[in-house]
């Protein structure tokens, strides 16, 4: 059984894509969105993976890959840039079969380089396989370097990479027996989707740390998404997640479950996925969101009160704890700032001058709402402070008399070893300033945090979830953690 090549395409000149927002955006970047999907009949599976993609955007803008089973040949395409730019007409044409997977990224272990794109897709002694991936392997290091004492060949600086060599060389009769005898040996966080030649494999770590979810298809199959906003776009009943240390395999009309690993004694669900990761309308782990978000706001009015005209929030993830915090304070809520949902990814450098005006390229104030007021805006997280205080000067540019900023969740001290793109403790404003020196750095008249507790009641749970950006205490190990681009050096 042989896959075909990858379709792949240079940019000009070898240049890739510039991120425009990468200059004016402060916020916490997740790895990625995975997709699988499994039919009997065969019909629009890729460009179902394509929409349940699409839905996942939010998730990783730098690159996406679909990769498809027919039973016997996988077929696969990928390149740089959004969904709806990678998978033209003609690019979709050739991807047919009843199985796939997909994959929108942005990178976190390994740079953005072209040959880090998703799926890997390889060729081994049990037919093809290719693999999706969500999360982090704090343990790659380690794993890579095994794989290059027994002779393995590595095109790539992804811990993808790794998993799916991994998964190649594993002994076992089935994927699932070989995903069961590999999985003990990745420590961290992984959502997966595998393919093989005739199913789609699901399969989450211990301590769940980043949410998979499955269902089935209206026209019958399955299918399994990082969020159940991809299952609600193709109109998926029965929803469900994957749970912690469990196999879930796709094949037709047919799923079977296996809880390969136990799980962890004590998860450590991702709780950035309710501040600002997931989409409004997700749920997961039993709460809606967008529900989760307003009660943040309530919790941070309750717990920092200030005396203003009008709460604004910073577009997008902000505006349900925005409303939340009018509807606890009394305080009306209003828009304050528009944001350039356009602006993507361009080849264009901006000028010395653009590049000065920062936030103006993303965000424009509305002065008629802002001329005057008190003001409280309302942000999702503050991480390395180079957008926080733009925003305050637009805000006071647009004649607000005061400008109260107000953050729902605690303070960053801590990098993410599990998925988030944070940068280094170092990059981290709170990690070596004060509440009241980033408050003078950015030029607020106040500025304070929800805190942890008031974080965790809005999301209705005492403990489960994984805190360590905010406390330091990771639920486990990470003295083997790499830095994003430690791979990087031997292959430029």
């Amino acid at each position: 059984m042989n896959s075909v090549p990858v379709s792949l395409t240079r940019r000009p000149n070898g240049q890739s894509d510039r991120r425009l927002d990468d200059q004016t955006d402060d916020t916490p970047r997740d790895e990625c969105g995975v997709m699988g999907i499994s039919t009997p009949h065969g019909e629009g599976v890729a460009e179902m993976t394509f929409f349940g993609l699409f839905a996942l955007q939010h998730r990783g803008q730098e690159a996406a890959g679909i990769a498809v089973s027919d039973g016997q040949r996988a077929r696969i395409h990928k390149d740089e840039g959004l969904v709806a730019n990678v998978f033209t007409p003609d690019a979709m044409a050739p991807l047919t079969g009843y199985h796939s997977i997909g994959h929108t990224r942005y990178s976190t272990t390994g740079s953005s380089a072209h040959r880090n794109i998703q799926p890997f897709l390889v060729e081994t002694m049990h037919g093809p396989m290719a693999v999706a991936h969500n999360g982090n392997i704090v343990n790659a290091p380690a794993l890579r370097e095994e794989l290059l004492h027994r002779g393995f060949g590595l095109t790539a600086t992804s811990d993808t990479e790794v998993i799916a060599l991994m998964l190649a060389a594993a002994g076992g009769r089935t994927w699932q027996e070989r995903l069961e005898r590999t999985l003990p040996a990745w420590k961290g966080a992984f959502s997966l989707v595998l393919l093989a030649a005739d199913e789609v494999i699901a399969v989450r770590d211990p301590w769940g740390f980043r949410p998979l979810s499955l269902g089935r298809l209206p026209q019958g199959g399955y299918a399994v998404a990082s969020e159940t906003c991809a299952l609600a776009t193709l109109g998926c009943t029965e929803v469900d997640e994957v749970r912690p240390g469990e196999i879930v395999t796709l094949r037709g009309a047919e799923m079977h479950r296996h809880q390969a690993l136990s799980a962890a004694p004590n998860s450590a669900h991702c709780t950035f996925e309710f501040v600002y990761f997931s989409r409004p309308d997700s749920v997961w782990d039993g709460h809606n969101v967008h529900h989760v978000r307003q009660r943040l706001g309530i919790e941070l009015a309750r717990e920092s009160g200030v005396e203003a005209d009008v709460v604004i929030p910073v577009p997008d993830s902000s505006i349900p704890a925005a409303i939340g915090y009018s509807t606890e304070s009394g305080i009306p809520h209003n828009d304050g700032l528009i944001k350039n949902r356009y602006i993507g990814r361009t080849f264009i450098e901006p000028t010395q001058a653009m590049r000065e005006r920062g936030v103006a390229l993303k965000f424009n104030a509305l002065t008629e709402n802002l001329a005057g007021k008190r003001v409280v805006m309302i942000d999702d997280s503050l991480v390395r402070g180079t957008t926080a205080g733009p925003l305050v000067k637009l805000v006071r540019d647009a004649g607000a008399a005061e400008v109260h900023v107000r953050i729902t969740c605690p303070p960053i001290t801590h990098a993410c070893h599990f998925g988030v793109d944070m940068g280094h403790d170092g990059d981290l404003m709170a990690a070596h300033k004060t509440v009241a020196e980033m408050e003078e750095h950015i030029g607020a008249d106040s500025l304070a945090f929800l805190s942890l507790e008031g974080m965790m009641r809005a999301v209705g749970a005492a403990d489960g979830y994984c805190n360590a950006c905010f406390t330091g205490d990771y639920p486990i190990a990470v003295t083997e953690a790499q830095a994003k681009l430690s791979f990087e050096g031997a292959i430029a």
